[in-house]
C-alpha cells in the first residue's frame, strides 16, 4: 500500500489537481506539477544517494522545513509560480506520508531521521502509536 500511495500521490493526484482546478490549461499545469519532482535532484548530494527507509524530510536540502516555507510563499504568487508551489508542497507531503508509512511498520528504521519528532507527532494524531 505504501508504494501505491506514494506513486499515486506523485503521478495521479497531480493530474487530478490539474484537470479539476485548471481544466483549460490542464496539460501545461500537469507538466509543471510533474516537473516539480526535480526537487529530488537533491538526493544526489546524499551519501549514499539511495538508502531504503530514509526519510527525505529535513534530510535533503530541498526537503527541509525552511524550503517548505518558501514553497508555501509561492502559493501566493502569480501563475506559474503558484502551481510550482502546489507541486513542491504536494511532493513534500507525499514524502512525509511515505515517512509515516515507514515509521508505522518499522519505528527503529527512522530513529535517526531529522524529522522524527514530526513523524511521531503525526503518527500519534492518526493513531499509529
Amino acid at each position: 500500500m505504501q508504494h501505491f500511495t506514494h506513486y499515486f500521490l506523485h503521478l495521479v493526484f497531480p493530474f487530478l489537481i490539474a484537470f479539476i482546478f485548471f481544466r483549460k490549461d490542464w496539460k501545461r499545469v500537469y507538466f509543471i506539477l510533474l516537473a516539480t519532482m526535480l526537487i529530488d535532484l537533491d538526493h544526489l548530494f546524499a551519501n549514499p544517494i539511495f538508502q531504503h527507509n530514509r526519510c527525505s524530510i529535513n534530510f535533503h536540502p530541498l526537503h527541509t522545513y525552511y524550503a517548505a516555507i518558501g514553497y508555501f510563499v509561492l502559493l501566493f504568487l502569480k501563475k506559474p509560480l503558484n502551481i510550482i508551489g502546489i507541486g513542491l508542497l504536494l511532493h513534500l507531503i507525499t514524502d512525509l506520508i511515505d515517512c509515516v508509512f515507514t515509521y508505522s511498520s518499522c519505528k527503529s528504521c527512522l530513529n535517526n531521521a531529522p524529522a522524527i519528532k514530526l513523524i511521531e507527532g503525526i503518527s500519534k494524531i492518526i493513531g499509529l502509536n
